[in-house]
């Protein structure tokens, strides 16, 4: 009986630590508007930067001239705020661990990517970027107006914009007359 009590308590009390990840990574916090956890946050951004660049290293190679344009933007951009991100984590101030590599849902998205070429390959990153720079602008949004940590909310909302930015031209990728495809 007693150990039944200590079990139920541990669950109890684990629960809303485990609601707050398990919502952010289901994506009930994002349709509710409730502000991810400092360490669901980190990591989260963490994984999108990893795989904007790895995603976007690709494009450089398969895409067309449009795709291989935005493709450098995003492999700049996202390390410049990988690189804000380890700072901050880097200095104390936020206290949570950066992953070192991709889920597996990124990494499922990279390894069809990496298997794809020509209309495949840019209907592919074209969609993985607009849904990707959509995911980025709902996490920074409700971070920047309900995070806990301070800095790393300042510094979503002095991120936001170019997120934006992002996922305007994610929109338009494709839109253009095509120029052609290299291989």
């Amino acid at each position: 009986m007693k150990r039944t009590i200590i079990a139920l308590a541990c669950i109890f009390f684990a629960s809303p630590a485990l609601a707050q990840s398990l919502g952010e990574k289901t994506g009930v916090n994002s349709a509710l508007g409730v502000a991810p956890t400092t360490a669901d946050f980190v990591k989260q951004v963490a994984i999108s930067d990893m795989f904007e660049i790895e995603s976007s290293k690709l494009a450089e190679q398969k895409g067309n001239a449009e795709e291989k344009t935005f493709a450098k933007q995003m492999i700049t951009d996202h390390t410049k705020t990988s690189s804000e991100l380890k700072g901050l984590v880097g200095n104390g101030k936020v206290q949570a661990t950066l992953p070192t590599a991709l889920d597996s849902s990124h990494q499922s998205k990279l390894d069809k990517l990496k298997s794809a070429n020509g209309k495949d390959f840019s209907s592919d990153y074209n969609s993985y970027q607009v849904s990707a720079h959509e995911d980025a602008v709902s996490l920074f949004e409700r971070y920047a107006k309900g995070g806990d940590n301070a800095q790393l909310k300042d510094w979503a909302g002095k991120t936001l914009p170019a997120l934006k930015h992002h996922l305007d031209m994610a929109k338009n990728l494709g839109t253009a007359p095509s120029v052609g495809q290299s291989k």
